[in-house]
C-alpha cells in the first residue's frame, strides 16, 4: 500500500520520512514518491495494509542500479495491540530494481540478502542495499540479533 497512504499516526508518519532519508542519503539523485501506486479498483484488489510502499526514481538510466527505478517494499507486523501509536514492528524488506518494461532485479532480506534476476545491481550496491536493509530494521527496531549487536552478514 501506498506509504503516504498509511502514515495515521505522527511515529508511523516519522517512520516512513526516515526510511526514505536512509534510500536518499545513499541515492542522491532519486526522487521520491510516497504513492508508487494507483488509485484504481484493480490496483485496490491487491491492497495490503500490512505494507509500506515507496519508490524512488533516477533522472536516467542507472548502470550500477541496472534500472531506472527502485521499488520498496516494507512488510510490517501490525502495531502492537494496546499501543496503536507505536511503530509496528518491521518484517522484512522487499527492492526492485524497474525499468518502465519490467522488473530487472529484486532483492529481497529473505535467505541470503542477495539480489536474483536478469540484470543484476553491481556489488557496491548490493552492499548498499544490505547496509539499507540494516538501518531499517534499525529504524523500527526490529532487527535480528546479529545486527543488535553490531554484527553483520553470515559469511
Amino acid at each position: 500500500m501506498n506509504a503516504a497512504d498509511q502514515a495515521h499516526s505522527p511515529e508511523l508518519a516519522q517512520a516512513i520520512a526516515s526510511a526514505v532519508t536512509l534510500f536518499r542519503a545513499a541515492f542522491p539523485d532519486a526522487r521520491a514518491n510516497l504513492t508508487p501506486w494507483r488509485d484504481d479498483p484493480q490496483t485496490r484488489r491487491f491492497d495490503e495494509r500490512a505494507n509500506l510502499d515507496f519508490s524512488l526514481h533516477f533522472p536516467g538510466w542507472s548502470p550500477r542500479l541496472e534500472s531506472r527505478s527502485l521499488l520498496v517494499q516494507l512488510h510490517l507486523e501490525g502495531s502492537p495491540q494496546g499501543s496503536p501509536s507505536a511503530r509496528p514492528r518491521l518484517l522484512g524488506v522487499l527492492i526492485r530494481g524497474m525499468t518502465y518494461e519490467s522488473e530487472r532485479w529484486r532483492f529481497t532480506t529473505l535467505g541470503d540478502w542477495q539480489p536474483s534476476g536478469s540484470h543484476l545491481p553491481h556489488p557496491a550496491v548490493v552492499d548498499t542495499l544490505q547496509d539499507l536493509c540494516r538501518g531499517l530494521f534499525e529504524l523500527f527496531d526490529s532487527a535480528p540479533a546479529q545486527y543488535r549487536d553490531g554484527g553483520g552478514l553470515a559469511a
